[in-house]
């Protein structure tokens, strides 16, 4: 199941929360085919995207995109453009073409240079609005693709469906890993966004999860990033069968590989226009912790008194809190288009992946070009204290919950100045963080 409603348990794929309000609206503006307007100069199509409100109680792209501090980039003309995102979900959308176009005709930003949709494992099986699962999945397709071009408006973006449901333990990963592989091996795109993943616990052994890492290995050969989401239940994560919670702390793979930087969320507090009311703090439901399956790296041996001998996740935070949503628009509910407000670390994945293609656009001046594997310079930058990184210094992500009667607390950790198991490094400032990230990993 791709995610959870607020007040269930969400299933495997981590993705958010999700929907925490769902409200229809009429139909004030037409769509146009994705991919198919004529493209403006890329300074010029990014660097006036207007201030445009959510039609619901929501955070806009324009608002998102001030809190970020995108607009100096956008002013130099990086946009993402001759970068290509990947997005990988389960199942994906029927109607993701037309909710793409819909979403940027409200908000009025350019349509991405290229959208495709691809099935390399397979063919989806047909859609059912009444399947709670796939109705998941396409709310968690519909915020991948219309906030990682938010970020990166001038990005092409390749959507990857595949053809089975990503649960615990293996359930899935074999077609998701086939699918990356397809891509890495076509060079289809420079940064590969996942919203979904599973508690190290739920696969039969270590090993198990060291049998899925063959597209990670390909994809740091060949210089591509890859982005994994922590997940929305703090220091647990779920159990095998998709109801329960582990009353221990827990972590998810493929967030903890190494070869992966894992994203966690913040919550951000601002005014109508962008700016900070105050500064972020950590979200209280924000994965994060220590993996039962992995050594720690190298990258995080500056860290090491945080994290111990284990990874520690997640290495990056964005907005994921359910008190700072966004809005997304899908046509795909049994009730027809609606706009929807979303949050979960399946939302602070694809801004940090459109962060990313900015920064491949930087470096690559002008040409695709991929930083592969970030988290050493991440690393890096945060200890020369870069004004990139930004410390996220409150909050925490403990848990209390009732289950078979009974109710349990889960200690979790705390954020503050440096590296933390909820926020990690901390969170982006991109004005900054593009440049420093382009020269780190040239």
């Amino acid at each position: 199941m791709a995610l959870r409603l607020r007040g269930s348990r969400r299933g495997a794929s981590l993705t958010a929360l999700l929907v925490v309000v769902l409200l229809v609206v009429a139909a004030v503006v037409i769509a146009h085919a994705v991919g198919t307007a004529p493209r403006r100069p890329a300074e010029e199509a990014a660097a006036h995207i207007p201030a445009v409100p959510a039609p619901i109680n929501a955070l806009s792209p324009a608002q998102i995109r001030t809190a970020y501090n995108v607009a100096p980039l956008a002013a130099q003309g990086i946009d993402g453009s001759h970068q290509t995102i990947i997005v990988v979900d389960s199942f994906g959308s029927p109607t993701i073409a037309a909710d793409l176009a819909r979403f940027d005709s409200y908000f009025k930003l350019p349509a991405p240079p290229s959208f495709r949709v691809i099935q390399p494992t397979g063919q989806v099986p047909a859609y059912n609005r009444d399947d709670s699962n796939r109705v998941g999945w396409a709310e968690e397709t519909t915020l991948d693709v219309e906030w990682v071009h938010v970020m990166a408006p001038g990005a092409s973006i390749v959507l990857v469906e595949t053809p089975t449901s990503e649960n615990e333990g293996i359930t899935g990963f074999k077609q998701i890993v086939a699918a990356e592989q397809y891509v890495l091996r076509h060079g289809l795109g420079q940064v590969i966004t996942q919203s979904f993943a599973a508690t190290e616990q739920t696969f039969p052994s270590v090993s198990s999860i060291l049998r899925f890492r063959s597209a990670y290995q390909l994809a740091a050969r060949d210089h591509v990033t890859v982005l994994a989401a922590t997940g929305d239940t703090g220091a647990t994560s779920d159990q095998y069968n998709m109801k329960d919670l582990y009353t221990t702390r827990a972590v998810s793979w493929p967030a903890t590989d190494p070869l992966v930087t894992a994203v966690g969320g913040t919550q951000l507090r601002l005014r109508a226009n962008g700016t900070r009311i105050a500064p972020d703090i950590a979200w209280n439901d924000s994965g994060g912790g220590t993996s039962i399956a992995f050594p720690r790296p190298a990258y995080q041996d500056g860290v090491s008194s945080v994290t111990g001998n284990a990874r520690g996740v997640p290495d990056v935070a964005m907005d994921a809190s359910c008190k700072s949503p966004v809005a997304i628009y899908g046509s795909f509910y049994a009730s027809g288009g609606r706009w929807a407000a979303i949050c979960g670390t399946s939302l602070a994945t694809p801004l940090f992946a459109g962060v990313v293609a900015l920064a491949d656009q930087y470096a690559g001046h002008g040409k695709p070009h991929g930083l592969g594997l970030i988290n050493p310079a991440l690393y890096a930058i945060a200890a020369r204290h870069e004004p990139g990184v930004v410390d996220i210094r409150t909050g925490g992500n403990s848990q209390t919950f009732t289950q078979g009667g009974r109710q349990y607390s889960v200690p979790g950790y705390s954020a503050g100045p440096g590296y933390n198991l909820v926020t990690g490094v901390g969170t982006v400032d991109a004005a900054s963080f593009v440049p420093e990230l382009a020269k780190l990993t040239r």
